[in-house]
């Protein structure tokens, strides 16, 4: 059934209140809703040229967790309760943003094709499936979502290629997310070592995470070389020349070359990636 909440055929600004939405709850379920309501018949109905301006804050976020530049969130160590915990908890608050990222691609965007809004719409739906599952373990060790202060990066790249789709598919999806990728085995090996019942459950929640982040980052590689070609851009010059405008985070070895590829990078592009790592 339908959320009343949502309405048919105004996928983008739907996604655009959604994106706006501070209830946690409520995010997760209409991004699913909305998931699902875009992969029906009534997308081939919309008209998706349409300019929206938001109406209130972006991103909607709850009133807590305390917000802070990357390098003053505190570093725990996973061997405690407590910092077991605050690992699980900058996972999850990824998750959270990576919902944000996806609808504010949706709705930010006009005039793309439908399978495009399909596309980042199902990728909101599963950041927020995996939000859900991170919410509930760090609640099953006695802590909540918010419980721990957390960092803006991922935001700040939004803002910054707000105005460009091209820059947002090049240094969203296929740069910060896909550090995913590369940061996911090494999290987990650390994980192992601590060997306990929650370490164990969240080694199984990567796993289902890093599966579904090969397709997301596939998504936005299928999309930026879509945009190169239209735009008649070389997609390996034109991703250098972004990351050096926007001031991307620089790509650390080691990386996953496996996922990456199967993420859909060429083997120049990892290539280049090893070279500047």
């Amino acid at each position: 059934m339908t959320d009343p909440k949502l309405k048919v055929n105004t996928l983008r600004a739907d996604a655009l209140r959604v994106l706006q939405c501070r209830h946690l709850d409520q995010k997760v379920h209409l991004a699913g809703e909305l998931s699902a309501q875009s992969a029906s018949f009534l997308i081939a109905n919309e008209d998706f040229s349409e300019a929206l301006e938001p109406d209130g804050e972006l991103p909607g976020q709850p009133e807590k967790p305390v917000l802070m530049q990357h390098l003053d969130v505190p570093q725990r160590s996973i061997h405690t309760p407590r910092g077991l915990a605050g690992l699980a908890h900058s996972v999850c608050h990824i998750e959270f943003n990576a919902i944000n990222l996806a609808l504010d691609a949706v709705w930010r965007f006009p005039s793309m094709p439908a399978q495009y809004y399909v596309d980042w719409l199902r990728v909101a739906a599963e950041e927020a499936h995996h939000f859900a599952l991170l919410r509930a373990q760090l609640r099953s060790m006695g802590y909540d979502y918010g419980d721990f202060p957390a960092h803006t990066g991922l935001w700040d790249m939004v803002e910054r290629t707000q105005g460009d789709i091209v820059a947002r598919m090049a240094l969203v999806p296929r740069t910060l997310e896909a550090r995913g990728l590369d940061a996911t085995p090494p999290m987990q090996a650390k994980l192992r070592k601590v060997g306990t019942p929650d370490a164990l459950k969240l080694i199984e929640i990567l796993d289902l995470i890093l599966r579904d982040e090969v397709g997301h980052v596939a998504i936005g590689n299928h999309w930026y070389r879509w945009l190169c070609e239209r735009d008649g851009l070389e997609p390996v010059a034109h991703f250098r020349k972004l990351c050096e405008q926007h001031a991307a985070p620089r790509v650390r070895a080691p990386i996953n070359e496996e996922a990456r590829r199967l993420a859909g990078f060429t083997d120049a592009e990892i290539s280049e990636i090893l070279l500047n790592s």
